[in-house]
């Protein structure tokens, strides 16, 4: 199927969008009329535009408020629409989108817009061009496919089809189903679109938080399963209204576009295997086993530091590269790596970011198929210069232009420990803690590029999200999400900055970009390991009496379990499944730290009633100079 996308979807000129539409790897663009009126050039020159950009027009929209009017307006509607096909002719067009009225003047009744739309498609035909008819969920009249495809079947007539549009069928509630039983050549396009579940006016939210398929919570893929068994062959099209779109960077929203449509067809031809589907054949999405590693990029003096940190948690250094300035701490099954190197990408990562955890390395079945898979969705191919000792880790670009590095049993990369590292022992070794493995991985990120990335993370892997979740930060909101898969071996919690104020956006512009904040370490025993990591010398973070004395009043926790919480500056959180332990380091470097969880029975959730606590802590232990301020 070839795809498509509607210039309202992207900002920019007219220029711009095409520009980055034909960039990203679509086949063709819908001309929205008000985006052609803003532009200077002429249709035939936008018309040349398009050609030069190896794109088609797919669709010209939209035309409002035409059939059931009463005249005069019914004659003038049609005039309307003869200056339209005028200005499709020198587009090079042949389709236009009617969707149903919302005029006040508009007379209801099937057969009355069914006359009015087969008189259009005797005009339209005698200039080669074709007429499709949309059912708006708030039309006045017809705001149902169903109705819309009633009014095309008693229109009769070959230049007049059905426009099914996802966002108008499922905001409604409408059962997709019922589309199987439209004939695929009467569907002239289908548009798609995502959105979260928000109970409120149905305009509004078309309007204002449309997103792409598989960015937000509506049932898109059955919607096109049901479409393609129609036997359907045309443009799969994006018709996106979203305000954080329109002031985005118009490559990367349309990136995204491209990459939801390839994850969307490649969903319906799994579920759908005795369709035939003209879409190109991925590698399934990837189960991922666990996180291998965590690499830092730091300089010599910083490492040291690091280092300290990691052994007051409980961590050993137990090997060293071959022939790199590269370290390998480890505790239970979690590798943390350190690199020193003063050339390569790590370095590059110090000198932008500072100290960072610039690299994730997963665990998965088939570590070359998961590239091949992640490549075929946008994501763009990581490769360095290997030296003797060194393996070709497969690996692609991740968040704020960090790495994630993949691992397998197969052949040498399940040995990647003992074909680059030296096992070494650490005279200065301090007590294990018991952590036992990551957790969950933190990243920040500006809340811009949230849905970027909640798209990357589930095309590529065999992930789902959770509800987005409101954390209270003293200075302004940030927005969590999670993504995480069932066994929860892949947990990764992304948190959206607003606002420079809040400690997360203050990480942001102190380290340059989005990137992983915190990792969480899983222990089995809480209080052991808070002893261990005090033994250590680790410092944890300092929370306040007044949660304790509120968690007593709230919860009723018995006495004692209470004195230890508090001792330990341990936080605290339960659900019908179980209940959740969390330690925190103090700061390590800008704004990075450590958490240490303990989940028991059926637990699921990260703890984000204790967030701003927790926020609230760590901004009591910045020095006065790194406060946030006042813009």
């Amino acid at each position: 199927m070839k795809t498509s996308i509607a210039t309202v979807s992207i900002s920019g000129d007219l220029r711009e969008k095409l520009e980055a539409i034909a960039a990203s790897g679509f086949d063709g663009v819908e001309i929205f009329e008000n985006d052609f009126l803003a532009y200077d050039r002429s249709p035939r020159d936008v018309a040349r535009m398009v050609a030069d950009l190896g794109l088609s027009i797919t669709l010209f929209q939209p035309f409002r408020d035409f059939e059931g009017l009463p005249e005069p307006q019914r004659s003038q509607a049609f005039e309307r629409a003869e200056r339209k096909f005028d200005l499709m002719g020198d587009l090079c067009t042949d389709l236009m989108l009617v969707c149903s009225s919302v005029s006040p003047l508009a007379l209801g009744g099937v057969d009355r817009a069914a006359t009015d739309l087969r008189e259009l498609g005797e005009r339209a035909a005698k200039r080669n061009l074709r007429v499709g008819y949309e059912a708006l969920a708030w039309g006045r009249h017809v705001n149902d496919h169903r109705d819309a495809w009633e009014i095309v079947r008693r229109a009769d007539h070959c230049s007049i089809g059905i426009i099914l549009d996802s966002f108008h069928t499922l905001s409604r509630g409408i059962d997709p189903e019922s589309i199987r039983k439209i004939p695929g050549d009467k569907i002239f396009i289908v548009q798609l679109a995502d959105a979260p579940k928000i109970d409120m006016d149905l305009l509004y939210w078309s309007r204002h938080f449309r997103n792409m398929p598989g960015e937000g919570d509506l049932p898109v893929t059955d919607f096109m399963r049901a479409v393609a068994a129609t036997g359907y062959n045309g443009p799969i099209s994006l018709e996106i209204f979203n305000d954080q779109f329109r002031s985005g960077s118009p490559r990367t929203i349309a990136a995204d576009g491209h990459r939801s449509l390839v994850y969307l067809m490649d969903q319906v031809r799994n579920a759908e295997p005795d369709i035939a589907i003209d879409v190109q054949i991925l590698p399934p999405r990837v189960d991922v086993h666990g996180v291998a590693f965590v690499e830092f990029a730091a300089d010599e003096d910083e490492a040291q530091t690091l280092s300290r940190h990691l052994r007051q948690l409980g961590f050993r250094l137990t090997g060293r590269h071959r022939s790199k300035a590269v370290e390998r701490f480890t505790q239970g099954n979690i590798n943390i790596i350190i690199n020193t190197e003063r050339e390569g990408l790590a370095h590059s990562a110090y000198l932008t970011h500072g100290t960072s955890a610039y690299a994730l390395g997963m665990m998965v079945d088939d570590a070359t198929a998961t590239v091949e898979r992640a490549t075929a969705l946008g994501a763009q191919l990581f490769s360095q210069r290997v030296g003797p000792d060194q393996l070709s880790i497969p690996a692609i670009r991740g968040i704020g232009g960090g790495i994630i590095y993949f691992l397998d049993e197969k052949g040498p990369l399940g040995r990647v420990w003992d074909i680059e590292f030296e096992t070494v022992d650490d005279p200065r070794a301090l007590a294990d803690a018991g952590l036992r493995r990551v957790d969950h991985v933190a990243q920040t990120m500006n809340y811009e590029e949230m849905l970027t990335w909640i798209l990357f993370y589930r095309s590529i892997f065999v992930v789902e999200k959770s509800p987005m979740v409101d954390v209270v930060d003293p200075s302004g909101l940030v927005r969590s999400q999670v993504i995480e898969n069932e066994p929860g071996t892949l947990r990764l919690t992304l948190n959206g900055a607003e606002s420079h104020q809040t400690l997360a956006g203050r990480f942001i512009a102190e380290t340059f970009g989005s990137s992983i904040q915190h990792l969480a370490f899983a222990t089995d025993d809480i209080f052991h390991t808070a002893e261990a990591t005090r033994r250590n010398g680790m410092k944890a973070l300092e929370i306040s009496p007044n949660y304790y004395d509120d968690l007593q009043a709230r919860l009723g926790l018995p006495h004692d379990l209470l004195a230890r919480l508090r001792e330990f500056s341990v936080l605290y959180d339960r659900d019908e499944n179980g209940e959740f332990y969390q330690l925190y380091s103090a700061n390590v470097g800008e704004g990075f730290f450590f958490e240490i969880v303990q989940r028991t029975g059926g637990y699921r959730g990260y703890g984000a009633v204790n967030a701003p606590f927790r926020i609230a802590a760590q901004k009591r232990a910045l020095p006065l100079s790194a406060m946030p301020t006042e813009a």
